[in-house]
């Protein structure tokens, strides 16, 4: 485990698990990750960036769990699902979602299918 990835979860040691078993799945679907801590987010990457781990506040305080975390990916096209927090377009044709995470099953194909066609998204970005 990366030193700079111990020290990001440092204030919320219980979320650390989520991360660990999201990591090992990205790096099980997406070949050549590269993964980028930054102070606010935990960035996976091909030639760009294709997901994120974060502590965003997509819900209000009382709706969030204790221990989560949020990932963050971006596509092509609007997702109708229950499981996404927060569906953003800020260009036309390219959405971001938030999908807030506090249970290692809900790590589960469905995510990682969006997370895989995030990443083939990504890279045929010019």
């Amino acid at each position: 485990m990366n030193e700079n990835i111990l020290y990001f979860f440092d204030g919320k040691p219980g979320a650390l698990p989520l991360y660990e078993t999201f990591e090992q799945k990205v790096f099980a679907v997406v070949e050549n990750v590269k993964v980028k801590v930054q102070k606010t987010q935990i960035a996976f990457a091909g030639r760009h960036n294709f997901a994120f781990v974060s502590f965003l506040p997509v819900r209000k305080a009382k709706e969030r769990p204790e221990v989560y975390i949020v990932v963050t990916f971006g596509l092509g096209y609007r997702v109708e699902s229950s499981r996404i927090d927060a569906a953003v377009e800020p260009y036309p044709g390219r959405w971001t979602y938030h999908v807030l995470i506090s249970e290692v099953d809900e790590i589960d194909d469905e995510l990682m299918g969006w997370v895989r066609e995030a990443a083939a998204f990504s890279e045929a970005k010019c």
